[in-house]
């Protein structure tokens, strides 16, 4: 049985290339992708990824929204009793992804990520593996 990965973009941002690009890749590589689409709340995040029942949430983000959406999504979770890892991807300055990895974001993608990079770390995350920083 294939792993499921939720893909979906957070707050207003509307450009998806880059989330659709990373869904695609994940499918062809095994994975059972659930692409949400723009414009999703933490809580409709949430909400949809109990009923697909996936193994980790990857969220792409360019907004600069980044931390609050990151710090709501994870408190959602844990009142819901939810954990799965979770991959932010996206425009995030450098200065945030330790604070993102504090706060419980399993890792950070950025530009220019290869797509075998990402593939490999939701593997790893998805099988209980240590990031090495």
């Amino acid at each position: 049985m294939a792993f499921k990965i939720l893909i979906t973009k957070l707050g207003l941002d509307g450009h998806d290339r880059g989330a659709k690009v990373i869904a695609k890749a994940l499918a062809d590589a095994g994975f059972e992708v659930v692409y949400l689409g723009i414009h999703q709340t933490p809580e409709a995040v949430v909400d949809a990824a109990l009923q697909e029942d996936v193994d980790a949430i990857g969220v792409s983000i360019l907004s600069g929204s980044h931390i609050e959406l990151a710090e709501e999504l994870l408190k959602i979770m844990q009142m819901k009793n939810f954990n799965v890892p979770v991959v932010f991807g996206g425009i995030i300055p450098p200065s945030d992804i330790d604070r993102l990895k504090m706060i419980g974001i399993y890792d950070v993608c950025g530009p220019g990520t290869s797509l075998k990079t990402i593939i490999e770390l939701f593997n790893k995350a998805i099988r209980g593996g240590k990031i090495e920083n």
